[in-house]
């Protein structure tokens, strides 16, 4: 019985926070984080079966709380089931995203990349006669690993924050201009 008694008042206080959010409280988004990233990572991680897909989608979908704080209006629904109504939709833009990213039967390279391989003997494997090998020699060394470890290795781009220590927005961003980059290069 005492956690039906601890339940209204943490809603309360979940709802409490999400209103001080609005008003650029950090010290409120910090006290949700406390209070649910555990089972927000456990729900993703059902969702999404990678842990590391999982705490991307957990970091993603407080950054949008904090940004759609204003939104949140008490009237309409629970403050909790509004968090996680966000993490679910970002948990489902994850999976559509790694579908779309999957490969297809049709080699990029002319010998497969091992995951062993950095990033520059990937770029030395494709083709030299393909508009993809060029327009990847236009990026940035950095930000042509990044890409490379995204697509052609198939790592996340919280695997590739790990694996590279750099913040994971940063990671995101530099893939995101790259892929611009790319889109505009091969026209």
């Amino acid at each position: 019985m005492a956690t039906d008694a601890t339940q209204p008042r943490q809603a309360g206080e979940i709802e409490t926070a999400l209103l001080a959010c609005a008003t650029g409280d950090k010290s409120a988004l910090k006290r949700i984080y406390e209070a649910e990233s555990p089972r927000m990572l456990g729900v993703a991680q059902r969702l999404l079966k990678r842990r590391a897909l999982a705490e991307e989608a957990v970091q993603d979908a407080f950054v949008l709380v904090w940004r759609h704080a204003a939104r949140f209006d008490p009237e309409r629904g629970a403050g909790l089931t509004w968090i996680y109504a966000i993490l679910r939709n970002r948990s489902l833009s994850i999976l559509r995203d790694e579908k779309r990213t999957e490969t297809s039967d049709t080699p990029i390279a002319e010998e497969t990349a091992s995951e062993e391989d950095d990033p520059e003997t990937v770029m030395s494997k494709l083709s030299d006669a393909t508009a993809l090998r060029a327009c990847l020699e236009m990026l940035p060394p950095q930000r042509r690993g990044l890409v490379l470890l995204a697509f052609v290795q198939g790592l996340t781009h919280g695997e590739i924050a790990g694996r590279l220590k750099l913040p994971l927005g940063t990671v995101k961003s530099w893939i995101r201009r790259s892929l611009l980059s790319l889109k505009e290069c091969l026209g």
